[in-house]
């Protein structure tokens, strides 16, 4: 058959890969959010009950003291940081826990999160340590990176709200670092500027130790935990693909459903002082043209009317295809 131009509009088929496009985006899930994964916790859970034994400065000719405990479903850290008496600076008292413990890699990008509470929430030295690839755990914990072979205990700092309910403290596993100074717990780097201090989803993967520290401030320490997870990061709402079209068959696929619709359907052709066709639209047109049931064109057009009849039928259309012989200049 014969007709007044080309049946290849670029604007046009720019026009229905869009409206493929806006079909598919209004059908798309919401981006799956992954699950925290619980590290800590009191339940009796085989794979997230840990020991956790207390250990003071007096190692170091301290004077600070604390006990932990274990109640049914939380422990408790108490008691109170003094100065050491050599150093003229406040020493500390932690809770360690050894162990194996989940994978937690995918949260790289998030943070850990301690369910907490304090009836001494002004205390400003909480801290929170994580052992990994650490040669020894516990000399890790104690070297910070500052001695041979006792890199691999990645420590930061949180604070605890006020009240008697329990808080989600999130830190972010950015913030961590281990490479600080053991004795007053603060960063000598950070992550940010030394990619080697980092907690990178490969050390979550194999975490060896977790602590808790009352550190490099003096005063009364009361803490009570209730469990310690790995969060990942929430997703961006621009960040998850909802479609991804690499060639003119992937579109067509991403068509399909309706096209399926279409070819159910008796197509009507332009009325005649409009018409320029004299036989059948071509099939299988670039772009998903030839799926498309309504004619999504920046022209009033009826509804019974197809994307591929308007395309290259319609001369009401023409004024939205590229010239004649565009392709061939």
């Amino acid at each position: 058959h014969r007709r007044s131009r080309p049946c290849r509009p670029l604007p046009l088929a720019m026009l229905a890969f869009a409206a493929t496009v806006k079909q598919v985006l209004s059908t798309a899930t919401t981006p799956t959010v992954l699950a925290s994964i619980p590290l800590v916790t009191f339940d009796g859970e085989k794979a997230t009950t840990h020991e956790f034994v207390e250990l003071n400065d007096p190692v170091m000719g301290g004077r600070s003291s604390g006990t932990w405990s274990v109640m049914p479903t939380f422990g408790v850290m108490d008691g109170e940081v003094v100065d050491v008496p050599s150093l003229q600076a406040p020493g500390f008292i932690k809770a360690a826990a050894d162990g194996a413990f989940p994978d937690a890699a995918s949260a790289s990008a998030g943070a850990l999160e301690l369910e907490v509470r304090s009836t001494t929430p002004q205390y400003a030295g909480f801290r929170v340590s994580l052992a990994a690839g650490a040669v020894a755990p516990p000399y890790s914990c104690a070297g910070g990176g500052s001695i041979p072979l006792s890199r691999g205990c990645y420590k930061a700092k949180f604070s605890v709200p006020a009240g008697d309910g329990w808080h989600a403290v999130s830190v972010p596993f950015a913030s961590f670092s281990d490479l600080w100074s053991p004795a007053t717990g603060e960063h000598t780097k950070e992550c940010s500027e030394d990619a080697s201090a980092c907690l990178t989803a490969k050390k979550l993967s194999s975490l060896q130790r977790v602590e808790l520290w009352a550190e490099g401030a003096v005063g009364k320490v009361h803490l009570e935990l209730k469990s310690v997870s790995a969060v990942p990061a929430a997703p961006h709402p621009n960040s998850t693909p909802l479609l991804t079209v690499s060639s003119p068959a992937a579109l067509a696929a991403a068509a399909a459903p309706a096209a399926a619709t279409t070819a159910s359907r008796t197509a009507t052709r332009p009325p005649a002082p409009f018409g320029t066709c004299s036989g059948a639209v071509q099939k299988q047109l670039r772009f998903g043209i030839s799926g498309r049931e309504q004619p999504t064109v920046p022209v009033p057009l009826p509804a019974t009317e197809s994307l591929a009849e308007a395309v290259c039928c319609d001369n009401r259309t023409v004024a939205y295809a590229e010239p004649r012989f565009l392709y061939q200049a």
